[in-house]
Formats: structure tokens, C-alpha cells, sequence
């Protein structure tokens, strides 16, 4: 027999959330404020692109596990474990912004049953459990720690698959009421204190970052002194103690996580006076490599982009999702516009930017006319597979920087491009 749950929050983390549970068994209600996107749910619509997801959520809305609902209230009230999963985006100075997550834990507290557990799924500071405990005023109620290890593009995967569940309590029954929705997954599970489960997520993503920003160091290093970062990149990741996972080079990374929390995280150091020296540096060498893909442009024409075409490939902050939130390519893209570049932009999946200055195309071959240099950014896989000969005969001059070493150089040499990679 499942539990029955409530999931606050219909974004990337609540939908998985919802509509994997509910696949696992439990009898699940759904809730957000914004009215729309539960009319798209209860419609059968899937607002936003996820691998795996919309078969999900039919097959929990077809035997009647999974609901949606307007308002965490509406949710909470006949749920035994209500997961919160708001967002909690970056503040000013780098810390993380609560106001979602105070405002859903004061919504839920006055209908909350006796015994119940409030589930802290959305990333937030060391000690949020005894926050949010302060907010609900409820003696009766537990609160708990699960930090979510989900990558857009595979959330469902990861979710179904995880590498461990980590759940973080000052109270094990409730600890263990929680891990226990699990048990049927084939993982590790880590049991501990709250404050420890907390720090696991912020300790993992920035840890993920700092490995992506030495590997761009590495390719930086490669260009100047005449290596290849593929072979170096391979040998790395054949060494058991480093393994090959995020030592791919590319135009720096982004997207919802790493950026926020990698302040987070330095900002938590700053408030006890530790100086977190090698977090500091990997913020500050990712913001050079977006630095280091602009100047590869503007070498290809010159020396200066001012009022040249400049073609993108590529929004997302990576392929398999439309998410562009702290996506590389929007660092990117700024740059260009702030030397005054003329940019025409296309993604399989982002269709507007939100900004102004850039004109998003709905075909990659438009994105390339007449374009003195095309970046290539986030690493779609339709990318290798265009009609090279007719993108050769489309741009003002054939410049190409690869920023995810994702086509076949030689064969665009071959062709008559000039070309740039990372690394080599």
C-alpha cells in the first residue's frame, strides 16, 4: 500500500517527482499556482520537454494515481508526506531566495494531518529543515530532508535510477517513512541528519562544476601549447579515481543548478568565515571560458565583430531539454551583442530568448545565411547531420567554432571551413 502524497510545485523537480512516485505506487496529488499550467496538466498536456515524462504522466492520470490541483492547500490536506519542490533561485548576494518555499510551507501548515512529514526536495541552505519546521508551527509534523540528484533530459531516468536516495532527518521514523517510499528502486540509501543531507547537494554540484571548469582549464592549456584534449580528456577519465563523466570540454557550463548553487554554496562559506578559494576560482574560470568562445569569433573575422552576422546554433543549456535558464549559450550570446554583433539563432527546442537583439529561427539553415562565423553551442545531436556542403555555400565566410567538439573537423576542412574547437 503507498503513501499518499502531495508534491507543491509543477516545475522540472515537482513533475518528475509526481509523476515517478505515483508510477512507483503511491497515490499522488499535484499542486501549483499557476492556474494555466494545471489546466495544461488536467488537459493531458505536458508543459515542458522531458524524456519520458508525458508517457509518465498519462499512465498516472489513466489509473487515477496521479492529480492536479490549483493551490498547495488543496494538495496537502489529505496527503501523510507532502514533498516541496519550489523553486529557491539566487538572491542579490549569491544566497538562495526562500520566499516560495516559506510561502508553500505557511500554505500547507493550518491543513496538515497529525504525523504527517513535510519533504524538503527543493535545494535549499544548510538548516532549512528547522526553517521550515519554525514555519509550519506544527509540533506534530516532521520535517525532512531529500535532496533531488535529477539532470534535465534524464530526470525520469535518474529519478527511476538513481546513484543513491539521500534522506536527511533529526527524527529516524520519519527519516525512515520517506526512505521507505523508495524501496523498491535498486539503490544505496544514505540515512543521516538533515543538515548532512543538505550539504551532500550543494557539496555534489559543486564538486560537478569545479570538475568541468578544470577541464576547460586543461583545454585552454591544450590550444596554447599544442596538445589535443581528446586524447588527454581519455586518459583522464581511464583512471578509475577520476573517472570520464563531466571531463567533456565545452563553452562553459550552466543551467538551473550549478550556477545557483555554486553561489550558494560560497555564500554559506562566507556567512561561518571560510574562504572557499576553489569555488571562488571555478565561477571565475567558467565565466572566462564563455570569454575565451567570443574570442574565437572575433579572431575569425579579424579581430572584431562589430555589425558582422553571427550565427548560433544552440539555446538550451544542454540537448534533451528546452530549459535555457543560465545556459551558456545566453552568456554567449550577450557577449556578442555587447561587441555589437548581429545574431541569428536557432535550437530544436527554444523558440524566443528574454532578451531583445537576437532573431531566433525556426531552421538552421536560415541561422547560417550570410553569417561571417557560426558558434556552435549546445550539443543537439541533428547538428552532425546537416548538409555541410549547403551551410559551406550559405555563410559570408565558412568559420565554424565548435564549442561542444561536436562535428567531425576533418571532414569540414575537407569542405573548406575553418575551423575551432575546445582544446585542440
Amino acid at each position: 500500500m503507498g503513501e499518499r502524497v502531495a508534491v507543491i510545485g509543477a516545475g522540472y523537480v515537482g513533475l518528475t517527482t509526481a509523476a515517478c512516485l505515483a508510477h512507483m505506487g503511491h497515490e499522488v496529488v499535484c499542486a501549483d499556482i499557476d492556474e494555466e499550467r494545471i489546466a495544461q496538466l488536467n488537459a493531458g498536456e505536458t508543459p515542458i520537454f522531458e524524456q519520458g515524462l508525458e508517457s509518465l504522466l498519462r499512465e498516472g492520470r489513466a489509473n487515477g494515481r496521479l492529480t492536479f490541483v490549483l493551490g498547495a492547500a488543496n494538495a496537502a490536506a489529505t496527503a501523510t508526506i507532502c514533498f516541496l519542490c519550489v523553486p529557491t533561485p539566487q538572491s542579490a548576494d549569491g544566497a538562495a531566495d526562500l520566499q516560495y518555499l516559506e510561502v508553500a510551507a505557511r500554505q500547507i501548515a493550518p491543513v496538515l494531518g497529525a504525523d504527517s512529514i513535510v519533504v524538503n526536495k527543493s535545494t535549499v541552505p544548510i538548516g532549512s529543515t528547522r526553517v521550515v519546521a519554525a514555519w509550519l508551527e506544527r509540533a506534530d509534523v516532521s520535517v525532512v530532508s531529500n535532496p533531488e540528484f535529477l539532470r534535465e533530459g534524464t530526470a525520469v531516468h535518474d529519478f527511476l535510477h538513481p546513484d543513491r536516495v539521500v534522506v536527511g532527518a533529526d527524527d529516524p521514523a520519519a527519516a525512515r517513512r520517506v526512505a521507505d517510499l523508495y524501496q523498491t528502486l535498486d539503490t544505496n540509501t544514505i540515512v543521516c541528519d538533515a543538515a548532512s543531507a543538505e550539504m551532500i547537494k550543494y557539496a555534489a554540484n559543486a564538486y560537478l562544476a569545479m570538475k568541468l571548469s578544470f577541464v576547460n582549464s586543461v583545454a585552454a592549456l591544450c590550444e596554447h601549447v599544442g596538445a589535443d584534449c581528446s586524447p588527454v580528456v581519455e586518459g583522464l577519465g581511464s583512471d578509475h579515481r577520476i573517472g570520464p563523466h563531466y571531463l567533456q570540454p565545452g563553452p562553459g557550463w550552466g543551467g538551473s543548478c550549478f550556477p545557483k548553487d555554486t553561489l550558494a554554496l560560497d555564500w554559506m562559506a562566507r556567512e561561518v568565515d571560510y574562504r572557499f578559494d576553489l569555488l571562488q576560482t571555478t565561477v571565475e574560470v567558467n565565466e572566462q571560458q564563455f570569454d575565451r568562445t567570443v574570442a574565437k569569433a572575433e579572431a575569425f573575422a579579424g579581430g572584431s565583430l562589430a555589425g558582422q552576422q553571427v550565427a548560433v546554433w544552440g539555446l538550451a543549456f544542454k540537448a534533451d531539454t528546452d530549459d535555457y535558464r543560465e545556459s551558456p549559450a545566453l552568456h554567449i550570446v550577450q557577449r556578442l551583442l555587447d561587441v555589437e554583433a548581429k545574431v541569428r539563432a536557432y535550437d530544436p527546442e527554444v523558440r524566443s530568448l528574454p532578451f531583445e537583439g537576437v532573431d531566433v529561427v525556426a531552421d538552421p539553415y536560415e541561422a547560417v545565411e550570410n553569417a561571417r562565423v557560426l558558434l556552435l553551442i549546445t550539443e543537439w545531436d541533428e547538428f552532425r547531420w546537416l548538409d555541410f556542403d549547403r551551410i559551406h555555400r550559405l555563410m559570408a565566410t565558412p568559420h565554424i567554432v565548435d564549442g561542444r567538439n561536436l562535428l567531425d573537423r576533418d571532414q569540414l576542412r575537407s569542405i573548406g571551413f575553418q575551423y575551432r574547437g575546445v582544446g585542440r
